[in-house]
């Protein structure tokens, strides 16, 4: 191989994927990095990196200049992009062209036919592949978009030229406040490609989402890997992928795959590619080419047996195929899924803050994390925090073992979606494959307001933490020194009884237990009383946050984080995250019920719609975030008046930041 050392153009657990195949191979690699991620797992796993800038995208991993002045710093004569960022950018690409560095990739002619949506969806138009109505090219008059919108039946898609993931996209089924939903769309396109311009397309609302991975030598000379089942998704970005479809008929399939083939010869196509379609009924429509690695690439890596990187190396390297159709093969069956840090209950809403604990030791499945114990999850870039890939002989047999991997892992310190994961696995449609697109936003409303509460087990271990905590944090504290004291000792040698008044509240999912403590045995034993409901136990540390919690006859492994107001508690029963508070604390109405509206999440200000006086109704957007390439509006709580404006565009604001005060309306 000619090419000697690798720039990773990219971050996170892509970046650390591509360095471990670049090594078996023999050659070198380094990376890059923001200002916020001087100390991330890839910098320390690479160990070789350039700062390129300041923590947003645009000013680091999105700065050309900056990136091609890495690659000769390091001495690199090629550069992979991973996914994001850069890796669909032309310009980008005749940059390296330019300083002489071989891109990994597609040509920068290809990416400007394919890599924007609106050029590649004539592209397949051209070659006779089935194509959604909607507009004819992308466009960046948000005004124009508007009369489009207003000219067409609803509901309609728009969505981002540039990239993918979800970003940029907005289903419009009303057309009442319109404009700010297409000026979201394109600034949170800006945002995360460089590019504001959207497509408008009919939206299909119960599809299944497909996608070909394809191959090709830049010659005209073509192959694909099979296809890829991207159906569960959330906010249109996909949670759970699987190779190959279960859904499809031999008639369907084979068309997709000649389809994504064709396109990808018509172009001569360089390299990895992903053709994606949506299928309703038996009819597919073309929908993009992704002109990069995907995300979800591991589970075609699981059934034809490759290393995607290294496939995509060999062609940049050669400008050959390294394999023909006839030795591809697809033999069982791969699930991936993807733990990101967001909020389930509150729409998905990503999560930041420190991991203070990971582990996978114990999960029988590939892991993909660019995330360990220690490091934060920052506002600036995307909330994944680890990819799981299981394979099996069938279907059923990968999707059991990706149910048990999700099951022994585990991540604390903030919140994640990963015992969602596991409960989405076992829904009668992903079990039977009769899932779409929609699934997941329409049940998880649903699944709010029934959620479980938590097992006795884990109120236990919860509740015990809390008074390990309290003792240790004041240990000459009167009553909860040693074990002589706590609210229910007496005199004599009867046995200790939880005492007749709580002394803590955990609240979590809605619902809220009052405890009730015995005094401590010497042997770290307790009795407490969880309601009305007695129960027994002890605590005994293992390292590194693990504890075994003696209940009875039963011991069960817990992974434990906190302190006095929080604790959270993992096992091979779930997790939880319970609000700990002394029962005589108090209650105080809601910020918002006072009209305080704080910063749900930790980001930053894009948006100020309202100032000091003005009169606002019950639902109006007044604040705009992004956190996360994510938009979050912060609308008025009722019918008022703005009394205080704290926040201006462009200002990082912590969560439960207050950010706007509003009165109430006089009656």
């Amino acid at each position: 191989m000619s090419i000697r050392k690798v720039l990773i153009a990219n971050r996170g657990e892509i970046a650390c994927r591509i360095a471990r195949t670049c090594r078996r191979l023999g050659l070198q690699v380094a990376t890059v990095h923001s200002t916020v991620d001087r100390d991330a797992r890839h910098v320390r796993e690479i160990g070789e990196s350039i700062e390129v800038g300041g923590a947003a995208a645009a000013d680091s991993y999105l700065d050309i200049a900056a990136i091609v002045a890495a690659a000769r710093a390091v001495g690199a004569d090629a550069v992979h992009p991973g996914y994001g960022f850069l890796s669909e950018n032309a310009d980008f690409v005749r940059a390296l062209d330019a300083a002489g560095l071989c891109f990994i990739g597609p040509t920068a002619e290809t990416i400007e036919r394919l890599g924007g949506k609106a050029r590649a969806k004539a592209e397949a138009a051209r070659i006779g592949v089935p194509v959604i109505a909607g507009s004819a090219g992308g466009v960046n008059d948000p005004e124009a978009i508007e009369r489009t919108l207003r000219q067409m039946q609803l509901p309609m898609l728009l969505k981002a030229v540039a990239g993918g993931g979800g970003r940029g996209m907005a289903v419009i089924d009303t057309l009442d406040g319109v404009a700010a939903r297409i000026e979201g769309a394109m600034r949170e396109a800006r945002q995360s490609f460089g590019n504001g311009e959207l497509i408008v397309e009919r939206y299909l609302p119960k599809v299944r989402h497909l996608e070909v991975q394809v191959a090709g030598d830049g010659q005209g000379r073509a192959i694909h890997l099979y296809e890829r089942e991207c159906t569960l998704q959330r906010r249109h970005q996909k949670l759970i992928e699987e190779a190959p479809s279960s859904g499809l008929s031999p008639t369907l399939r084979q068309a997709l795959l000649d389809d994504a083939v064709r396109i990808a010869e018509a172009v001569h196509y360089r390299g990895l590619g992903t053709v994606e379609f949506v299928v309703a009924g038996d009819s597919h429509y073309f929908l993009e080419v992704n002109p990069r690695l995907q995300v979800e690439h591991p589970v075609t890596e699981a059934v034809a047996g490759l290393d995607l990187v290294q496939l995509q190396l060999e062609i940049a390297d050669s400008g050959r195929l390294p394999l023909t159709q006839s030795q591809v093969r697809c033999d069982g069956h791969a699930f991936e899924a993807r733990l990101c840090a967001e909020d389930v209950d509150a729409g998905f809403l990503p999560a930041t803050g420190r991991v203070q604990r990971v582990a996978f030791s114990r999960a029988a499945a590939r892991i993909e994390s660019g995330v360990e114990s220690g490091d934060a999850i920052s506002p600036w870039y995307d909330s994944m925090i680890a990819k799981l890939i299981t394979h099996a002989d069938d279907r059923d047999a990968a999707r059991r073992a990706l149910v048990g991997a999700l099951r022994d892992s585990t991540v604390l310190g903030l919140a994640t979606n990963l015992h969602f994961l596991q409960e989405l696995l076992e829904w009668p449609e992903t079990r039977d494959g009769s899932f779409h697109t929609r699934l997941i936003d329409e049940r998880v409303a649903q699944r709010a307001n029934t959620a479980e509460p938590p097992p006795d087990a884990h109120l236990l271990a919860a509740a015990l933490h809390w008074l390990a905590q309290r003792r240790s944090e004041a240990p000459d504290l009167g009553c909860w020194t040693s074990h002589d004291g706590f609210t229910g000792w007496r005199l004599g040698g009867a046995a200790a009884r939880p005492a007749p008044q709580p002394a803590l509240v955990l609240r979590a999912d809605g619902g809220e237990w009052p405890i009730r403590y015995a005094r401590p045995e010497a042997s770290g034993s307790c009795a407490i009383a969880i309601g009305d409901r007695a129960a027994e136990g002890r605590l005994q540390p293992i390292g590194n946050g693990r504890h075994l919690l003696h209940a009875g006859a039963r011991t069960l492994e817990v992974m434990l984080h906190g302190d006095a107001t929080k604790v959270e508690v993992a096992s091979a029963l779930g997790s939880h995250v319970f609000d700990a508070a002394p029962f005589l604390g108090g209650a105080a109405g809601t910020a918002a019920a006072d009209g305080q509206l704080g910063a749900p999440m930790m980001g930053k200000v894009v948006a100020v719609r309202v100032a000091s006086g003005d009169a606002v109704t019950a639902g109006q957007s007044l604040v705009v975030l992004e956190s996360m390439k994510m938009e979050l509006h912060v609308a008025a709580p009722f019918d008022g008046r703005v009394a205080h404006v704290r926040c201006q565009v462009g200002q990082m604001v912590e969560r439960h930041q207050v950010l706007v005060a509003v009165s109430a309306a006089a009656a």
